[in-house]
C-alpha cells in the first residue's frame, strides 16, 4: 500500500486482536479509513466492514480494499493491468504539474501515468473495477515518487527509486468477508458515525493541524481527475485551503471528537491515539468514560513504536535540503477500548509479560494490571 504518516501497519495485529478478544462482533465500522489498512486486515479476519474516509483517495483505497471482492474483479482487473501496462505515455496535465512545475515524478513516469489514467476514465468502469484500478495507479505511482512519504515538498536531488519504469501491479483484493460484503462511503467523520451502525467501531482521527488532504494531494488529483488549479512549490489543489478537517485544528478538537464518540452507533469503541495527539491519555479517557452517561468501561493498551519513516529521515525545506533536527523518533500508541461493560478480564491477555501496560479507567480511578 502507499507510503503514509499515521498508517496503522505495525498496530493492526494488535487492533485485530483487541476487537476479537473484546466482543463477539460481526462488524465494524472505520470512520477514518485513510489507507485501509485496517479495514483490510479486518475484512481478512472475516468481519463486514465500513470503511470511511471524507477524502476521494482514501474512499477509492477503501472501495478497492474493503467493498470490492476478488470474485467480482479479479479476473477483469488482471486484463487490464495487462493492457494498461503496455501504453505508451502521454504527457498531460499529471506531467506538466507534478513533472515540470514541482518534481514528484519523473516526466517518463509522469506521461505514463497521465495515459493510463486517461485511458480508466475513457472505460467508464464499475465503480469497484474502477477503483481496483486507480489503486494500482496510485501504489505504481508511489513505488517511483522522489518524497519522505509526504505531498507537502519533494526531494532536491532524484530519488533512486524515480527512475525505475511505473509498473502496475494488482492490488491484493480479498473474497467476501465470511459476515458480509463490505461498504465504502465517502463522508465526513461526524455525518458517517451519525449514518454508519456495526457492532464495533474503529476511530483513528487525525493527531494534529497537518492535513491528510495536504499530505497527500497528488493522490487526490489522482483519483479525482478534475486538474484543479494549483498553489505553492508542491503544486497543492486550491482547495487544499478550503476543505480542512475540523480534527486539524487543536482549539475544535475536543468538542469534535466528543461530539463524534456521542454520535458513534456501536456498542464498542476502539481508537486509536498517540502521546503526540491534541488530547492527553488522562483527557481521551476520561472522554471516553463519560459516554453513555458516565457509565462508560475504558481499558487501554500501551505500545511503542517507530515514528513515521520522514521523522526517521529528518526535518527537509522544500528544496530538499535538511534543515532541522528530529526531537524524537519513538511515540508511545494507545488503543483505547470503551463499552458499557467491563471488557478488562477478557483483553488482560494481551498484557506483555512484566510490563503493566494495560490500564482500566473508571471515573478518577486508575488501577493497573499486571506484575
Amino acid at each position: 500500500m502507499i507510503k503514509y504518516i499515521g498508517s496503522k501497519r505495525t498496530l493492526i495485529p494488535i487492533i485485530v486482536e483487541t476487537i476479537r478478544r473484546a466482543t463477539d462482533a460481526r462488524s465494524v465500522i472505520d470512520l477514518f479509513s485513510g489507507t485501509s489498512r485496517v479495514g483490510h486486515a479486518l475484512k481478512a479476519a472475516g468481519y463486514r466492514v465500513l470503511a470511511n474516509d471524507h477524502n476521494a483517495y482514501a474512499a477509492t483505497l477503501a472501495r478497492c480494499y474493503v467493498q470490492a471482492d476478488a470474485g467480482d474483479v479479479q479476473a477483469d482487473a488482471t486484463r487490464l493491468v495487462r493492457e494498461f501496462n503496455a501504453l505508451p505515455g502521454s504527457p498531460g496535465y499529471f506531467t506538466e504539474t507534478f513533472c515540470e512545475k514541482s518534481r514528484f515524478f519523473q516526466p517518463k513516469n509522469g506521461a505514463r501515468i497521465d495515459a493510463i489514467r486517461q485511458a480508466i476514465a475513457a472505460k467508464a468502469l464499475p465503480p469497484e473495477l474502477e477503483a481496483v484500478l486507480l489503486v494500482a495507479l496510485m501504489e505504481a505511482a508511489d513505488r517511483v515518487d522522489s518524497t519522505t512519504g509526504l505531498q507537502m515538498a519533494y526531494l532536491k536531488s532524484w530519488a533512486a527509486r524515480s527512475y525505475n519504469d511505473l509498473e502496475l501491479r494488482m492490488p491484493n483484493v480479498l473474497p467476501r468477508a465470511r459476515h458480509g460484503k463490505g461498504q465504502a462511503t465517502c463522508m465526513e467523520a461526524l455525518e458517517a458515525a451519525q449514518s454508519l451502525e456495526a457492532d464495533v467501531a474503529y476511530i483513528d482521527p487525525p493527531y494534529n493541524q497537518h492535513s491528510y488532504l495536504g499530505n497527500y494531494h497528488v493522490w487526490e488529483s489522482l483519483v479525482r481527475w478534475d486538474r484543479p488549479e494549483v498553489y505553492g512549490v508542491a503544486c497543492k489543489r486550491v482547495d487544499v485551503r478550503q476543505r480542512q478537517s475540523i480534527f486539524n485544528s487543536r482549539p475544535r478538537f475536543a468538542a469534535a471528537m466528543a461530539q463524534l464518540l456521542a454520535s458513534v452507533r456501536a456498542p464498542v469503541l476502539v481508537v486509536s491515539f498517540n502521546d503526540e495527539g491534541y488530547l492527553s491519555r488522562a483527557q481521551m479517557e476520561a472522554m471516553l468514560a463519560s459516554l453513555w452517561n458516565g457509565t462508560g468501561k475504558v481499558v487501554t493498551l500501551e505500545n511503542d513504536f517507530k515514528r513515521y519513516v520522514g521523522a526517521q529521515i529528518g526535518i527537509h525545506n522544500l528544496q530538499g535540503l535538511k534543515v532541522g533536527k528530529v526531537s524524537h523518533l519513538r511515540n508511545t500508541e494507545f488503543v483505547y477500548v470503551v463499552a458499557r461493560e467491563d471488557l478488562a478480564t477478557r483483553l488482560a491477555p494481551m498484557l506483555p509479560a512484566r510490563e503493566p501496560q494495560l490500564a482500566l479507567f473508571a471515573g478518577n480511578s486508575e488501577t493497573r494490571t499486571g506484575p
